[in-house]
């Protein structure tokens, strides 16, 4: 009789174990097609937006971007090569920053995008300045939205405010502003003022739509964690997002007859650009998890600004 118990215990365990394994390549390759849906919709969106009312009024946009197109205008370099040799500095950031994850898929989504600015030819829209200074920003920033809700970025600008807010300690938005700020002066010196302000124009709609497009997420978000295996879910977070983390007591309480369990609840602050891969994490781990994120302007201490660069 105990042989037969230990059998069946035996049993129950492998498949138990044979199920989560299975469970978790199955929310990996779902996470993957995904987020590859999410990027190469962003690719589109940023290439139609570039290609049929930006470039064609040599209109610029902030950011990586923004620098990108500047260059294209007072050189020959076509505008594909720049977007990658521009955006190479910020890969790297990103890796040192965010992880190899990030990086791959950055890297991955700035190389389709100047594959298909390469290969693929969008009408001109419209010449009327205004609508393309709005328009223009709009379908730029649902791409590079889209991208980040891929888990990539199709502009590494925020990676570099992320990496200064660190090592100056100084908020991300303030840094954002100050190396747009620098882009549309040299707008307005190398191009002409009219040109910079309409350019300021694509950038203020394209920022909005990027906004919207990721769910008004700001540029830190805390995420609090209630689940049964809370452990599981900690060495997730600090493991494979190098991440900091809070871990508090807490009673939950459901039903007429008030059944209540004790739970380990987890609070930690991570950027928008780390969002896609903790939510399947979480998937794989615990689907069942609750979980709550809310937007922070800005933090200050702990491990978001103080963490090592090689981690």
């Amino acid at each position: 009789m105990p042989d037969k118990k230990k059998k069946s215990h035996d049993f129950r365990s492998n498949l138990y174990s044979y199920w989560k394994k299975s469970r978790r390549f199955r929310v990996g390759i779902f996470a993957d097609i995904h987020d590859a849906l999410f990027i190469i919709a962003g690719i589109f969106s940023a290439a139609f937006g570039l290609e049929s009312f930006l470039l064609p009024n040599s209109f610029i946009d902030g950011g990586a971007t923004g620098i990108s197109l500047l260059i294209s205008e007072i050189s020959s370099i076509p505008l594909y090569i720049l977007i990658i040799l521009v955006n190479i500095p910020f890969i790297f950031l990103g890796f040192k920053v965010i992880g190899k994850q990030f990086a791959i898929k950055a890297s991955l989504a700035i190389i389709g995008l100047a594959i298909v600015l390469a290969t693929v030819h969008f009408p001109e829209v419209t010449e009327d300045k205004l609508l393309v200074a709005v328009f223009g920003g709009f379908f730029l920033g649902a791409g590079i939205g889209l991208s980040i809700r891929g888990g990539g970025v199709l502009d590494g600008t925020e990676v570099l405010a992320i990496y200064l807010s660190r090592k100056l300690r100084t908020k991300i938005g303030d840094n954002i502003i100050v190396i747009n700020i620098i882009i549309f002066l040299a707008a307005a010196y190398f191009l002409s003022l009219e040109t910079a302000l309409y350019s300021m124009l694509t950038y203020l709609s394209a920022s909005k739509t990027l906004d919207f497009v990721v769910d008004g997420i700001e540029e830190y978000t805390g995420v609090t964690i209630i689940s049964a295996r809370s452990e599981e879910i900690r060495l997730m977070i600090t493991e494979k997002l190098g991440r900091g983390l809070t871990i508090y007591k807490g009673h939950g309480g459901y039903g007429k007859s008030g059944v209540h369990n004790e739970y380990d609840i987890i609070y930690a602050v991570i950027t928008r650009l780390e969002i896609s891969k903790l939510n399947t994490e979480l998937e794989k781990i615990d689907p069942n998890a609750f979980v709550v994120m809310n937007s922070i302007n800005d933090t200050k201490g702990g491990m978001i600004k103080k963490r090592a660069l090689n981690h």
